[in-house]
């Protein structure tokens, strides 16, 4: 990822995004910020967060730090952002977790307790926070960040893809409710290059890229590139969808 030099001009709207003080999130601020979007970026870890706000450019972007699930941390996310840019028109929920690996049969019930506030409870805070503050009355956009765990069985991390298939429902909840102010959608990538997933690929990272028909693993430019689009007029007819971003991943599910 490369550092911001030249910002364009302001587009005059803004986002709030989760969990992007690096990986994915990171990549989505980017892309917002590239078209000139200003963004409030959140994360738990303060340093890592300031050191993404300075990446991004201080003049479009705050960062406010705390735990996903928190409601107190997801006041003070709306709050900051209303403060500092006075609009939330989009909100990218992708603070996510995956702390346990192995079968459900054995699964620490608290653990999945946890995956789940992290996941999906956290997501739908943030989303009615959102909507009081400024989407109600203004419209916008909502994007979840789900995953292909979501979409089909997942050995080792069932909790996480059962938490993710919540998700892409949350997604069709919102997109109901929130219609026509809101359009909600959901983006499900495969494998992406980030620290969060380093354990699907470490050390074997060009076996797993031979199962992906475009020869390749995901990177957070190539989410990035998604949630702009599904927070920009383009795709201004589509609400309650998920796009599948895996890099052909499933194609390798046919009859051979």
């Amino acid at each position: 990822m490369t550092e911001l030099t030249e910002l364009p001009e302001l587009s005059g709207k803004v986002a709030v995004i989760t969990g992007a003080s690096r990986g994915i999130g990171f990549g989505i601020a980017e892309a917002f910020v590239a078209r000139g979007d200003r963004v409030c970026i959140t994360g738990r870890n303060e340093e890592a967060l300031k050191e993404a706000v300075e990446r991004l450019g201080s003049e479009r972007a705050i960062g406010v730090a705390g735990k996903a699930h928190d409601l107190a941390h997801q006041d003070a996310v709306v709050a900051a952002t209303m403060e500092a840019f006075g609009r939330v028109d989009h909100l990218v929920n992708n603070a996510g977790t995956n702390p346990v690996f192995g079968p459900i049969a054995d699964l620490d019930l608290a653990v999945a307790r946890k995956v789940f506030e992290t996941n999906v409870i956290s997501a739908l805070g943030f989303a009615q926070k959102t909507w009081a503050a400024w989407q109600r009355d203004n419209g916008g956009t909502i994007v979840n960040i789900a995953s292909v765990a979501g979409v089909q069985a997942s050995p080792f991390i069932g909790a996480y893809g059962i938490s993710k298939a919540a998700m892409i429902n949350l997604t069709l909840q919102l997109a109901h409710e929130f219609s026509p102010q809101v359009r909600v959608n959901s983006i499900a990538p495969g494998v992406i290059k980030t620290k969060f997933a380093e354990a699907l690929y470490e050390n074997r990272e060009a076996e797993v890229a031979a199962g992906y028909p475009l020869g390749r693993l995901g990177v957070p430019e190539d989410i990035g590139g998604v949630a702009a689009f599904l927070t920009s007029d383009a795709s201004g007819w589509m609400t309650g969808q998920n796009l599948v971003v895996e890099g052909g991943l499933f194609l390798n599910a046919g009859v051979a």
